[in-house]
């Protein structure tokens, strides 16, 4: 279906990509040239000029949160840039994904930003490369929950302890004074169960993601109490990064490169025009909900990879989970072992519009 209760006709891969063709074509600025070629794949110049790839396999998660956009949208530029095998890996959830990042199950992706620093403190194989949007998530609380502080004594709704919903709650709790471990009674539930318990009160709060907000705001079920996207300080910061396993990036610095190029492009895509973009989520199966789509690709400020400095965003949240013991390492231990800039400071001089 297509949201308005119209039945959506799945196209091939070969028109996804002569789709999104057309959108980088109207966007300007993407160096796009031609439409598909005999793989389906969009004719990029640059990356003709560099040194061949070290592998033509690249493999992605399957990420259900709208936020990751970009990454669907990148697979004609991937293929564009010489990528033969892309795959998109269903983990089951985000939790899953980080694990199968550091296990050299997938290559490179887009992840939660302080999660990937827990996991970078407990010494998995991820490296940091490049942020990719500022805000997404937004927590909703009952009428009992007015402000991040009245979550003392209260319960919330998390996936798992150390799920993206988690640790990020867990900074936010801790940027106001409070303490996530003792001040605050996580349990672990479905987002959906979480969203319906909210409705019915049995908790007091629950961080969603995209399609998540979407929905509870549809429904008018609770009140937003943070919104990543506009609220400071973590407007200011990125909420998605790109990473990617520290074998891969090592033994293949020129595909690492060209991958984030294309994911930094398609990037620029959903900024540049959200609602042809989330028509595209939609055609290629990526997304079942127009609305829901065009919503979150609106409101995401995608733009700020160019802006923003992604060392601040490792800085800030792991200084608040240092603080409140989630974990070990300073800030600057994790940005020397977690981090790798190279490619980014290369790429944003390289696609300046």
């Amino acid at each position: 279906m297509d949201g308005t209760g119209g039945l959506t006709v799945r196209p091939s891969r070969r028109q996804f990509c002569q789709g999104i063709a057309g959108l980088g074509l109207a966007t300007g600025g993407l160096a796009l040239l031609a439409g598909c070629g005999a793989r389906g794949g969009v004719q990029v110049g640059p990356a003709l000029s560099e040194a061949p790839l070290e592998t033509t396999r690249l493999r992605f998660w399957k990420s259900p949160s709208l936020c990751h956009a970009p990454q669907f949208l990148a697979e004609p530029l991937l293929r564009a840039e010489g990528f033969t095998d892309v795959q998109y890996i269903d983990a089951a959830g985000a939790g899953r994904a980080y694990g199968a990042l550091a296990a050299g199950e997938m290559d490179i992706i887009s992840l939660f930003s302080a999660p990937l620093i827990t996991r970078v403190d407990a010494g998995d194989p991820i490296v940091i490369l490049a942020g990719l949007h500022a805000g997404c998530f937004e927590l909703f609380g009952t009428s009992q929950v007015q402000s991040v502080r009245d979550l003392k004594g209260k319960t919330a709704g998390v996936l798992v302890l150390g799920s993206p919903q988690h640790v990020f709650l867990a900074s936010i709790a801790a940027y106001v004074g409070l303490d996530p471990r003792v001040d605050i009674n996580f349990v672990e539930l479905p987002g959906a169960e979480s969203m319906r318990r909210l409705e019915a009160g049995t908790i007091d709060a629950f961080i969603g993601f995209p399609p998540e907000p979407q929905e509870l705001r549809a429904k008018k079920i609770g009140h937003v109490i943070v919104n990543s996207s506009i609220d400071r300080p973590w407007s200011q910061y990125f909420c998605c990064m790109v990473a990617a396993n520290r074998d891969f990036v090592q033994q293949n610095p020129v595909a690492t490169k060209r991958a984030v190029r294309a994911i930094l492009k398609a990037t620029d895509m959903c900024a540049a025009e959200p609602e042809r973009s989330a028509q595209l989520l939609v055609d290629g199966g990526y997304a079942p909900r127009l609305d829901y789509a065009s919503q979150t690709l609106r409101e995401i400020p995608y733009s700020k990879w160019r802006d923003y400095d992604p060392e601040d965003t490792i800085r800030f949240y792991a200084l608040r989970l240092n603080e409140i013991g989630m974990i070990r390492s300073t800030p600057d231990k994790i940005l020397q072992s977690g981090t790798d800039w190279r490619f980014l400071n290369e790429l944003k001089k390289e696609l300046k519009t």
